[in-house]
């Protein structure tokens, strides 16, 4: 009687389970509809209000038309393999005599070139970016351990020597604090201010503000803050150039041509969003003692801004390990890596020695660092020793800023072979230049990730003769990723948006590599990255009242001379008819072809029923939608 009962019960319970399931959905959809709802409208919005020329063309080009080739490609396949799907066609074993129609003929003559032809290229092309790719992850394991043994034997540079003599102040070398800038309207201020506050001998060390502003108001603000400083006591000076020639590099090897330099030994470096400790001289230059071959020490950057968006998070990551991992391993077992270009101090012969600062290329820093190599001068990073600085908070701006990272290290590539080659050092410093320094970590790595993940992926849903293993697409980049995020544990809950955005600037950092490689128009262009004045994160709340310009009418109010007097004539001016340029979010062609190529991809592996591959096209193309519709990082409203 019991089992008849449980027998008579079941069917209605079952249909109270599906009562309440069928309740919770329908509780749901609401919510769904809701929000798919705002996205739509958001990215509506985002495109009613973008400008069809408000892109630099020189930022899409050649590869951009190719991706948009591609898409056409791709939806027309799409097209064709859903009528097929759809009419079952199942061709692959039939006799091309027996085919009923012209139709199903043709399909069946495109799969018997598809694996005749096609197939086999594909999957060369893939086994030779899946070894490039494992190499690159063999080269990024090894670093980690050796990240993992310098903080297991508690391994870091050491000062050798005893201390200056803080009674004495000519036991002190000569310093030379250079801060070179170009329209920082935003850190000009506090960027002089910390240099000027360095706890150093006031008669041995001089600031040298290089200025090479176009705005004739702004030159006088800062030309401003240098005398308020003058008269405080500090040893500073304001330079501007007339002549504007080779960015930074030229500003750098300007200031380097005056007469008083002969009398300085070393040279700090400072951007102008940089804000050292008072401290960190005394914390970077003894390590020069008694190391008359050591010709940089380089310290660390710390972000004020690094949790203000979600591009700042990701950032971070990329930024932390670069510090904490390549770049302490590279200096404490190779005694040489690329210099950062800011929060350094060089020692002024090894400067000399090496050539002074070219203007040849848009990453200077890097220039000097491998031509202080070859001439026999080594260098310390001190990841200890931090120094805070800002992160772009807008992608346009970040996107810019990467194109010159990976621009500029294939130009130099390109000059410097012939002199790494017949350089007079040994032949493993000459391979680990050439192949691990430039080659794996500055070509190869943009190359495979694009081409891997952004084209043969995609196509492979096409052509499923080739596809690509599982542990290719996810299991490999998702360990790589845990290491990098490493150094910065804090970030462990943006892992997969980390890896996502990762292959989505893989589009930027290949096309800036190739522009470079072969001296396209854009690998010359030197954008300064947009800053936005954050000192600390207690300024944050005061950014409105520091950016204001009525402090500065009260600065200029303090001095009766006549350089004042026109300033404060400009500034009036400029609030009696104010030139405002609206500013907004952009649109990002090349990413947006690129996601819906993904999506494409993914609806076809959605029909072979591809569970991994069609998961991550599917969360890619989406990523690449985010990215090309400006939704990652500042938003104006």
């Amino acid at each position: 009687m019991f089992q008849e009962k449980q027998k008579n019960a079941s069917p209605k319970q079952f249909t109270w389970v599906l009562l309440l399931k069928a309740h919770k959905i329908l509780a749901f959809l609401p919510w769904i509809i809701m929000s798919l709802w705002t996205v739509f409208g958001s990215i509506k919005k985002r495109i009613a209000s973008s400008d069809q020329n408000e892109e630099d063309p020189k930022y899409r080009g050649r590869l951009y038309r190719f991706i948009k080739v591609f898409l056409a490609i791709s939806v027309i396949a799409l097209a064709i393999e859903i009528f097929a799907y759809y009419n079952k066609w199942d061709l692959s074993m039939v006799n091309p005599w027996e085919v009923p129609n012209l139709v199903q003929w043709s399909y069946m003559a495109w799969l018997n070139f598809r694996v005749d032809y096609i197939a086999p290229m594909i999957i060369s092309l893939s086994k030779f970016c899946i070894v490039l790719f494992m190499i690159q992850s063999v080269d990024r394991f090894v670093q980690c351990l050796g990240c993992f043994w310098i903080k297991l034997k508690r391994l870091k540079p050491e000062i050798e020597g005893e201390p200056f003599d803080i009674e004495d102040g000519s036991s002190f070398p000569m310093v030379l604090v250079q801060i070179p800038m170009c329209n920082e309207k935003e850190v000009y201020e506090q960027s002089i201010g910390a240099a000027c506050q360095l706890d150093w001998p006031k008669d041995r060390f001089l600031v040298q503000v290089l200025d090479d502003s176009d705005d004739e108001l702004l030159q006088h603000l800062i030309r401003d803050e240098v005398n308020s400083w003058k008269e405080k006591g500090v040893n500073i000076v304001y330079r501007h150039r007339f002549i504007r020639t080779g960015y930074k590099a030229g500003n750098l090897k300007s200031a380097m041509s005056c007469d008083y330099v002969k009398d300085y030994e070393f040279a700090a470096i400072l951007d102008a969003d940089f804000q050292p400790n008072p401290d960190f001289l005394k914390l970077t230059i003894p390590h020069f003692k008694g190391k008359p071959d050591l010709g940089l020490v380089q310290a660390r950057w710390s972000f004020v801004n690094k949790d203000e968006n979600l591009l700042t998070r990701l950032q971070n990551i990329n930024l932390c390990f670069h510090f904490e991992v390549e770049q302490q391993v590279n200096g404490l077992f190779l005694n040489f890596f690329g210099f950062n270009g800011t929060a350094g101090v060089w020692r002024i012969k090894a400067l000399e020695d090496s050539g002074g600062w070219l203007e040849r290329t848009t990453v200077e820093d890097m220039d000097i660092a491998v031509r202080a190599h070859l001439h026999g001068w080594k260098m310390v990073f001190l990841n200890d020793v931090r120094v805070l600085c800002e992160i772009p908070e807008s992608y346009e701006a970040y996107k810019k800023q990467q194109h010159r990272w990976h621009s500029g290290p294939m130009q130099l590539f390109r000059l410097c072979l012939p002199a790494i080659i017949t350089a007079k050092i040994s032949i493993w410093k000459k391979a680990n230049m050439i192949f691990l320094f430039f080659l794996l970590r500055k070509l190869i790595l943009p190359f495979y990730s694009f081409t891997l993940f952004c084209i043969i992926l995609p196509l492979t849903m096409f052509v499923p003769e080739a596809e690509l293993p599982a542990w290719v697409i996810c299991y490999v980049p998702i360990t790589i990723s845990i290491l990098n995020i490493l150094p910065s544990p804090k970030s462990f809950p943006f892992l997969m948006p980390y890896l996502l955005f990762e292959n989505t600037m893989s589009v930027t950092k290949f096309n800036a590599m190739i522009s470079g490689l072969f001296q396209l128009g854009s690998s010359y262009e030197w954008v300064v990255t947009k800053k936005t004045g954050r000192a600390s994160e207690s300024d944050l709340f005061s950014l409105a009242e520091r950016e204001s310009k009525t402090l500065n009418e009260e600065k200029i109010s303090r001095r009766l001379s006549e350089s004042g007097l026109e300033m404060l004539g400009k500034l009036t001016e400029q609030k009696a008819a104010p030139v405002v340029k609206k500013k907004k979010n952009k649109i990002f062609r090349k990413e947006l072809a690129l996601a819906f190529l993904l999506l494409t991809a993914a609806t076809r592996s959605l029909l072979s029923a591809h569970g991994i591959h069609f998961y991550y096209l599917l969360f890619q193309g989406l990523a690449f939608l985010i990215v090309g519709l400006d939704l990652i990082g500042e938003q104006v409203s």
